[in-house]
């Protein structure tokens, strides 16, 4: 059974019960049976598709949004958000993939030898609930306009969300079965992987729960991307613009309350400096409104669920009885909800348990060094590369810095964001693989080389 609670209340709003393997089984029928017709089709008709897909959320986006709201807490003025960028995408793939899916000649003076991008069949989209619209989409969009059929296990705490995808796809005129939602819990993926008819695995969530994702598609000779934890720097040298980049690093750290795998975790500060940004960045972080998430004032609504709300709790505290200082928030609220307030540790060492371990929550961690050199070591001195913010008022030295920091993107006087534009994804333990992009629209393609020689 899994059931759909409200984070802000503790509220079971719905449940649902599992799918028998019968039911499991018909339904991959379905999708292998859609993807099969869709490889067929031309990429520019594939892209329509798409381009229905941008109206359909648009359409719905106060419907949806309220839904993604309700069943994680994020605040709605940032639900609203994601159900836009995620029809941004879908436009950026309807516009740009059949040309990114050309095929490619290869100069040559007696052959025609070209590189191809074959879909793979069908992929399976493991996907986590803290953007429930938007990681779907950001995976689904682009295997599709690749040809490929998606088959969606979404996370257990968004079955609502999980069934709105599946509707958005099917409102939008997609084959019965190409996007197909099944509502499943973890425990069964593996034998969804292990179907012949599953081609690849897409995963975003934790770095165990990847590895056992990677251990099982492995052992099927399965493609996969994984797009796993992250414990970002957020640095600041002396040069740079400290009340702008203090005020960069709140939102940074906060948005979707405090709960996603590129937040800024770790603020690294050159000391000079550090007093002025700690300051400033408390400042910055005391004026979230941490209050009903569907009310549009609110900035910091709750967490996801009661169990990640006491894990953080314990960190924070943790991190207290290691020396850190307390500089804001770091109590539970009374009340219903998973509440946690913003918080900011300052004085943070890297021996700390906030700054060893990826917290997913509205808890920052200040942290001092002496130099650039310094601050690039910290970085990188964790087990994750996911994304990194960098502020300089020298140009010259970001982009020197910016190809010594361990990451999937490097951000340099901004935050990190994902952009359908650009690929995304990490090093070390925060996975492998690209999302988005030209760079994503080719991972789940065969990239065939047809050699034809000259005519006999």
């Amino acid at each position: 059974m899994l059931h759909s609670i409200n984070p802000a209340t503790g509220e079971t709003l719905a449940s649902f019960e599992e799918p028998d393997a019968r039911t499991v089984d018909a339904a991959l029928a379905r999708a292998a049976d859609a993807q099969r017709g869709w490889r067929k089709k031309p990429a520019v008709e594939r892209a329509r598709l798409l381009g229905s897909v941008a109206e359909v959320l648009r359409r719905h986006k106060e419907e949806w949004a309220r839904l993604a709201t309700l069943e994680m807490g994020k605040p709605i003025a940032e639900a609203r958000a994601e159900v836009e960028k995620s029809a941004v995408t879908a436009d950026y793939y309807a516009a740009n993939a059949p040309k990114m899916l050309d095929d490619v000649r290869v100069a040559s003076n007696a052959t025609d030898s070209r590189v191809v991008f074959d879909p793979l069949g069908l992929v399976l989209a493991v996907m986590p609930w803290n953007y429930a619209f938007w990681q779907a989409i950001r995976a689904a969009v682009p295997a599709i306009a690749a040809g490929n059929g998606v088959v969606l296990k979404h996370a257990a705490n968004v079955p609502q969300c999980a069934l709105a995808l599946q509707t958005l796809f099917s409102e939008a005129g997609a084959p019965d079965g190409l996007f197909t939602t099944l509502l499943i819990g973890s425990p069964r993926v593996s034998d969804v992987i292990d179907d012949p008819r599953i081609a690849g695995v897409t995963f975003t969530g934790s770095t165990p729960a990847g590895r056992a994702i990677a251990s099982q598609a492995a052992k099927a000779l399965k493609k996969q991307v994984l797009e796993l934890g992250g414990s970002d720097p957020f640095i600041v040298l002396a040069d740079a613009d400290v009340e702008a980049a203090a005020a960069v690093a709140v939102k940074a750290r906060f948005q979707n309350n405090g709960q996603s795998c590129i937040a800024a975790k770790r603020f690294i500060v050159e000391a000079s400096i550090g007093d002025r940004f700690a300051a400033a960045f408390a400042a910055g972080a005391a004026k979230r409104v941490l209050g009903d998430p569907l009310a549009d004032a609110t900035t910091l609504g709750p967490m996801a669920r009661g169990n990640l709300r006491d894990e953080l709790d314990r960190q924070v505290r943790a991190s207290i009885d290691e020396g850190a200082t307390l500089g804001l928030g770091g109590k539970v609220p009374t009340g219903p909800g998973f509440f946690y307030p913003a918080t900011v540790l300052d004085h943070v060492s890297p021996q700390m348990t906030v700054a060893r371990e990826e917290t997913f929550g509205p808890a920052a961690a200040i942290m001092r060094v002496r130099n650039a050199d310094d601050a690039v070591a910290l970085a990188n001195g964790t087990e994750f590369g996911l994304g990194a913010a960098l502020w300089t008022g020298n140009a010259e030295r970001a982009r020197a810095l910016s190809r010594e920091i361990d990451a999937g993107a490097v951000f340099v006087n901004g935050m990190v964001a994902s952009d359908a534009r650009l690929p995304f994804g990490g090093v070390k333990h925060s996975g492998y693989g690209r999302e988005l992009g030209i760079h994503g629209l080719h991972e789940f393609t065969n990239v065939k080389t047809v050699w034809t020689g000259p005519a006999v």
